[in-house]
């Protein structure tokens, strides 16, 4: 049986808050909202018990290679029993300011966006005609 107690770890927030930001800075965003993902379900087989299980060992590989980058310097600011983020820094950062300006450069062809927008919504855009599709060919029922 398991306790319905309140579990209170003060060192492990502050340590979740600082490593949740370095992720934010050094992982892609597919990597690292994928890596959420993983983070349940390990946490569940964690609290389950399934330490000793191939999954857990797999999922121990794939965040070795999502933690090989992540690295650096967290501020955070303890108030009233929060962890609040106060700075980040590291020298693995994807983030360029130089890139992610709103000044356009070199590196960036406005037409670009048209062709990523059209591949983006292209799902969106096949459901609607086969919507469509399907909605005209129904028959009207009878009252």
């Amino acid at each position: 049986m398991k306790s319905r107690g309140v579990y209170e770890t003060p060192g492990g927030t502050i340590l979740t808050t600082a490593h949740n930001a370095l992720e934010m800075l050094c992982l892609d965003r597919e990597t690292a909202h994928y890596k959420q993902q993983v983070s349940l379900k390990y946490a569940e087989m964690v609290y389950y018990g399934q330490w000793f299980c191939q999954l857990r060992e797999a999922l121990d590989a794939f965040v070795d290679v999502t933690q090989r980058n992540v690295s650096g310097s967290v501020r955070i600011k303890l108030y009233k029993g929060k962890a609040t983020l106060a700075g980040v820094t590291s020298p693995k950062s994807l983030y360029n300011p130089h890139l992610a300006s709103f000044t356009m450069g070199a590196e960036y062809n406005s037409t670009d966006a048209t062709g990523f927008i059209r591949l983006f919504g292209l799902p969106m855009k096949v459901a609607g005609i086969v919507s469509r599709q399907t909605t005209a060919a129904k028959p009207a029922k009878k009252k």
